[in-house]
């Protein structure tokens, strides 16, 4: 009688998950790789967010900080000949990065797109901030 449907222990994905899926360990080094590029006067955030959706990726602009966070939810299940789940795991993490973008950007310069699993961030190099119009009184 053949209990599981293949021949590697039901649990050697368990731990090759627990140790290599970005989304699964605590280290926030090993999610969100990001490489940072320049050209024509623009920063280009390219970031690694396999297996996002794009409603679970949030970008915000504070005080001078670009907060890029992203939510990874991932539900396997296996079943047998007769439909009983012989395994079901679910895997569950959040992740933020933030980069320091000068107090001059506001969220109208920000650019983002994503598509196949990376994330594209455009901003302006440098922005000049132009100085209201103010009066000054004479006393």
């Amino acid at each position: 009688m053949k209990f599981f449907p293949r021949t590697s222990n039901v649990f050697d994905d368990v731990f090759d998950d627990m140790f290599t899926s970005p989304f699964f360990s605590s280290r926030n080094d090993m999610a969100m790789k990001t490489d940072i590029s320049e050209k024509d006067g623009y920063y280009l955030l390219d970031m690694e967010l396999p297996g996002c959706r794009k409603e679970d990726i949030q970008i915000e602009l504070h005080d001078g900080y670009l907060n890029i966070s992203a939510a990874h939810n991932t539900n396997k299940e296996e079943k047998d000949d007769k439909g009983n789940i012989i395994r079901q795991e679910r895997y569950s993490g959040n992740f933020s990065r933030s980069f320091y973008v000068g107090e001059n950007l506001d969220e109208t310069d920000i650019k983002a797109s994503y598509d196949n699993g990376e994330l594209k961030v455009t901003f302006p190099k440098e922005t000049v901030k132009i100085p209201e119009k103010k009066t000054i009184m004479i006393e």
